[in-house]
């Protein structure tokens, strides 16, 4: 598990990624494939965050480009076995909540990521990723999110 974390943090580093399609002005913050084969990709696009959600090669079902200062961040703390991280990515009365997070004491357990949809605040939907996980969202230089 923590050559796989080193690999990632490495092809960051270089603004690689193993399975997004970030262009080339953009570095991949987060990509995944769902149990339904969709994708959720997170880019950074210097000047705005992109956030993109639907089946690959085909034009996604939703693509939404914010200013970087509004999207925020929640880092792990150093505290508990479980590292966490995400980006609250907002749109309207819409946020979108992209998480990754780990239990570094039990290598057996898996990775959670995926992405928690609040629409005023209130939960609506949480899609899980379920395959080529790919996070860079530990360590970003954004604003952390207001408790």
């Amino acid at each position: 598990m923590n050559r796989i974390i080193r690999l990632f943090a490495f092809l960051s580093l270089l603004g690689m990624s193993l399975y997004g399609s970030c262009s080339n002005n953009s570095n991949t913050i987060f990509y995944c494939m769902t149990k339904k084969g969709k994708q959720i990709e997170v880019c950074d696009n210097k000047s705005t965050i992109e956030y993109s959600f639907g089946k690959p090669k085909t034009k996604p079902e939703l693509v939404i480009n914010v200013p970087r200062q509004q999207v925020t961040t929640t880092q792990w703390n150093g505290m508990g076995s479980f590292m966490s991280y995400s980006i609250d990515i907002p749109n309207a009365n819409t946020v979108y909540n992209v998480f990754w997070g780990v239990d570094r004491m039990n290598e057996s357990h898996a990775i959670e990521a995926g992405i928690n949809v609040f629409i005023n605040r209130k939960q609506v939907a949480t899609v899980q990723c379920s395959d080529k996980i790919e996070s860079n969202i530990e360590g970003i230089d954004l604003a952390p999110t207001p408790e």
